[in-house]
């Protein structure tokens, strides 16, 4: 957080700027009580909710609150906005076009969960169909799990009469492999300039140099949603660390890592580094800590300081001591109030909103100054 500058006020003159009915001071640990009449409806995304719409008219949150506003169903309208940025190439961290694992391989993970219903769905290390976010419903719908993985979720979602392609790398997506390879191995993949370059942190080290988006080496996208009735629902996709090893599961498609709901109190989703969030299972940590009674910011806040605290590897940590990775949490509560939350406030610094407004960027609040390799 900035210094001298008040959380409080900053969230309260961030919600004023956009005009909504967002985040307010925090409570004072009174046990959680749920809305029961009808209000507006509304949905929080990461940045990629509202920056992409694959070539279409809208975004994520636009779409899902469309539907969800028409009487769809939470899920459903979270679901096809979600499939916005899975299908749109230009979002190399999530779906197709995704950043591959070390072999070229696109492998994509994703979950849902539904509030009224209390049933959940996912998949980890899918290959070969470009809207996970569905196949982690089917799995929701026509199984008694909540986790399918690798060649038999393939082999369900074959079933369940999804498409399955050899090859869901799009020609941006090969091209950023290919230069990772001739970086990490050099012998094999020559290139003059880099021929004496090798390491675990190249991924990184294009992401400074611009060769790709910090957003797609640890690419996430997740949506939550509250209705009119107050039903809850979240999704999470991703393709996962960048060129990560094959098989690497991340937080996304684990309940209460990468995504936690709750009907009667709040939903939390995450993007960034994906194992900090299944050490510390932070999404349920955060609506843990909104049934006791916290605003979503200081939950989310506070599990950011876990993390932190939790975080004690010298490879994990920067010339300050302090985490070297970035990680984003997004939580909305029943009454509607919502926060997103950052380690650093550098890369992203905003989410997505939308209310009967549109849609807008809203500030991320930081946990700590500077950026992850300071």
């Amino acid at each position: 957080m900035t210094q001298g500058i008040d959380r409080r006020d900053f969230v309260r003159a961030g919600a004023a700027a956009a005009g909504l009915a967002a985040v307010g001071p925090s409570w004072a640990g009174a046990p959680y009580v749920r809305r029961s009449h009808a209000a507006a409806p509304l949905v929080i995304s990461d940045l990629s909710g509202l920056a992409f719409k694959n070539g279409g008219p809208v975004n994520a949150v636009e779409k899902a609150f469309d539907l969800m506003t028409h009487g769809g169903d939470v899920l459903d309208a979270i679901l096809a906005g979600v499939n916005i940025v899975e299908l749109d190439p230009e979002e190399t961290g999530v779906g197709y076009g995704a950043l591959p694992n070390e072999l070229g391989v696109v492998q994509l993970d994703a979950s849902c969960m539904h509030g009224p219903r209390k049933r959940a769905g996912g998949v980890a290390a899918l290959e070969g169909v470009r809207t996970p976010s569905l196949v982690a419903k089917a799995v929701m719908d026509n199984t008694d799990h909540h986790l399918l993985m690798g060649e038999g979720a393939q082999a369900f979602a074959r079933h369940m009469g999804f498409a399955v392609e050899a090859d869901l790398n799009s020609d941006r997506s090969r091209k950023a492999w290919l230069e990772w390879k001739r970086r990490v191995q050099p012998e094999y993949y020559p290139k003059p300039e880099d021929r004496a370059r090798r390491g675990l942190e190249m991924g990184q080290e294009m992401v400074r140099e611009g060769l790709i988006p910090e957003r797609s080496h640890w690419g996430t996208v997740h949506v939550s949603a509250i209705n009119a009735g107050g039903d809850i629902c979240a999704v999470t996709s991703t393709s996962g660390l960048a060129f990560k090893i094959a098989g690497r599961v991340g937080d996304s498609p684990i309940l209460g890592a990468g995504i936690y709901v709750d009907n009667d109190v709040g939903a939390c989703g995450s993007t960034g580094r994906g194992e900090a969030n299944l050490y510390n299972l932070t999404s349920y940590l955060v609506v843990e800590q909104m049934r006791r009674g916290m605003h979503p910011k200081d939950a989310g806040l506070e599990a950011l300081q876990r993390i932190q605290a939790n975080t004690v590897e010298k490879r994990l940590l920067n010339g300050r001591g302090l985490p070297n990775f970035n990680i984003r949490f997004f939580a909305l509560n029943a009454k509607r109030e919502h926060a997103g939350v950052t380690m650093y406030a550098s890369g992203e610094t905003t989410y997505g909103v939308c209310t009967e407004k549109g849609s807008q960027a809203v500030a991320l609040e930081p946990l700590l100054e500077g950026s992850p390799t300071d």
